[in-house]
């Protein structure tokens, strides 16, 4: 499948500010079963690209001079569903068992995980069956406002971020490698794009890509951007900006060509 995607966002400031920096994970890269034919950023501002320590194509974006608002574009063709291996991790296997504060397990989501341990570390299908337990038990809900996996646990719902940050905590209380990607989900019934988060395993001595919202493996409808310890390091965008209150809204259009 060949999308042509298109992603804006726009930043807007609750006051004028003279300077402003974002990180900027817009860029997919090849690999994982996509192929990039093109791909380009627009915004008013200065970008520097660099590769970051998880190996993802990302931008320091500077704006300066009084604004209100950013508008910034990603637009480009994206090739899916090829026979193309993940790219080369530039991290050891043991960074993706660290906890982090949004991939922490309390005792109640621990318990939930352990189920999955009782024979040792999950192999390939007891990590299927842990992706459609963590779905049925935090079903995806747009709306939901968690910001932790044992929040999201608890509230019972949350959005694919959440059930992705679930799944990464149970991978880890069971002493498996796991990390949370960002990137688009193409649906065909609707004909577009929307932004989306799934999960890595290191399974089978592999990453596997596993979409809890979906309970299946991630396949050519995903397009990935960055990869992290959890969604603090594979945002598209993060504003570094603490002063002032600050609203988001995007807009993802998508063309596909079979």
């Amino acid at each position: 499948m060949q999308l042509s995607i298109e992603h804006r966002t726009r930043l807007d400031f609750s006051r004028a500010v003279d300077y402003t920096i974002q990180q900027l994970h817009l860029t997919p890269q090849d690999g994982f079963g996509q192929r990039v034919k093109r791909w380009e950023i627009r915004v008013n501002g200065r970008m520097q690209p660099h590769a970051d320590a998880y190996g993802n194509l990302a931008h320091t974006l500077v704006v300066e001079g009084p604004h209100r608002s950013i508008e910034i574009t990603a637009s480009g063709e994206v090739e899916t569903d090829l026979d193309l291996p993940p790219g080369a991790d530039p991290l050891p296997l043991p960074v993706y068992l660290r906890v982090t504060p949004m991939t922490t397990a309390d005792p109640a989501l621990a318990a939930f995980a352990d189920y999955f341990g009782q024979h040792g570390a999950p192999d390939a299908t007891e990590l299927h069956a842990l992706m459609r337990a963590v779905r049925d038990r935090v079903p995806q809900e747009p709306e939901a406002c968690s910001s932790t996996a044992a929040e999201a646990y608890a509230a019972g719902a949350g959005t694919s971020q959440d059930q992705a940050h679930v799944f990464i905590a149970c991978c880890r209380r069971l002493g498996v490698p796991a990390r949370f990607v960002s990137g688009y989900l193409f649906s065909a019934s609707r004909q577009m794009v929307v932004n989306h988060a799934w999960a890595d395993a290191w399974v089978g001595g592999g990453w596997k890509s596993y979409d809890i919202s979906l309970g299946q493996r991630a396949n050519g409808i995903h397009v990935r951007l960055a990869s992290g310890l959890d969604a603090r390091d594979a945002s598209p965008v993060s504003i570094a900006l603490h002063e002032v209150d600050a609203s988001s809204s995007f807009r993802v259009q998508a063309q596909s060509q079979q």
